[in-house]
């Protein structure tokens, strides 16, 4: 019988339940930081088995967003990759300038050893894969351009990667440790499978992908600029205003959506970062872009549900506790 952890707020006092699944959350993914939308209101449930090395968690909760920064992964003891494949509700997975949104049928595939960051802005129930990173890696699979990808699901051997995971996941409760260890080989080598088959497809999909990386590259490099615009991208990139959009036209997002997300998140991290408390609000929006800070405090509200001086004060609090 494989022990299983659980973890649910069901028991906390709902003005403690955003810390404590906080703390959760940083304890269990080795070092995660979250946060809720700036949400007040708050429920969560976690259930943890091993599957031999792959670990496996099923997340219940209401919307909130992780985010690895650098310093993080760096100063993470194991190297795993991670799958999220939804049963509920959607994530988006950002990495290495790459995005992928994911729901129900599908997984995508991220790497807990770069920065990362996961938003669920919706109620979420999750499957969450951990796999060691060495053992996909030793197998001659390159991995960094298949990471923050949308594997599959529907079909193929991704699809029998994600109903194994899910049925591993359901049995192992009841599984022997040596039963156990074996469906987490299986599952490694159904990834890897899934993985060298995405690496190997060469049409239309992949090429829009590429397309897509080269423009989040493109706004990532010049996300400060506060003159960066659909104009200038498609002049950077040779292409029409008309193709940048059409690039988009499948995902969860436009891309002013994008670049105005990606701006948010960005003074988000610097707001709650103790080692930039001397600068201003506006000092911080305007060094991400923005050009108006009353804009600026409009689109931030409607983001997080808190003013800017609302959120860096949350924030303070939090770590104060920590």
């Amino acid at each position: 019988m494989q022990a299983t952890q659980v973890m649910t707020t069901d028991a906390v006092a709902p003005v403690e339940r955003a810390a404590v699944w906080r703390d959760w959350i940083w304890s269990h993914f080795g070092g995660l930081e979250s946060d809720l939308y700036g949400d007040t209101g708050f429920d969560g449930h976690m259930s943890a088995s091993h599957a031999g090395d792959v670990v496996m968690t099923q997340l219940q909760a209401n919307r909130h967003r992780v985010l690895r920064s650098q310093h993080l992964a760096r100063a993470s003891d194991t190297s795993y990759l991670k799958i999220v494949a939804p049963t509920q509700g959607s994530a988006m997975v950002e990495q290495k300038g790459r995005q992928a949104w994911v729901r129900p049928g599908g997984w995508a595939i991220y790497d807990t050893t770069g920065s990362y960051e996961i938003a669920n802005p919706e109620r979420v129930d999750h499957l969450i894969v951990m796999l060691p990173k060495e053992k996909l890696s030793e197998r001659g699979l390159r991995l960094d351009p298949l990471m923050a990808r949308r594997v599959g699901g529907t079909s193929g051997i991704s699809r029998v990667a994600l109903e194994t995971m899910r049925s591993t996941s359901q049995e192992l409760p009841s599984m022997s440790p040596s039963a156990a260890r074996g469906a987490g080989e299986l599952i490694i080598e159904l990834v890897r499978l899934s993985l060298l088959e995405l690496a190997g497809q060469e049409n239309a999909t992949t090429q829009l992908e590429a397309f897509r990386d080269r423009i989040r590259e493109h706004i990532g490099q010049h996300l400060r600029d506060p003159g960066l615009s659909i104009d200038r991208i498609a002049s950077a990139l040779n292409c029409s205003k008309r193709h940048l959009h059409n690039a988009f036209s499948d995902e969860d997002e436009t891309l002013a959506h994008h670049i105005l997300r990606r701006r948010l998140h960005a003074c988000m991290r610097d707001l709650k970062n103790p080692a930039l408390s001397q600068r201003s609000i506006t000092e911080i929006a305007f060094s991400w872009g923005f050009n108006s800070a009353a804009h600026f405090s409009r689109v931030f509200r409607d983001h997080a549900d808190l003013s800017p001086s609302d959120f860096r004060a949350a924030a303070r609090r939090q770590a104060a506790i920590r």
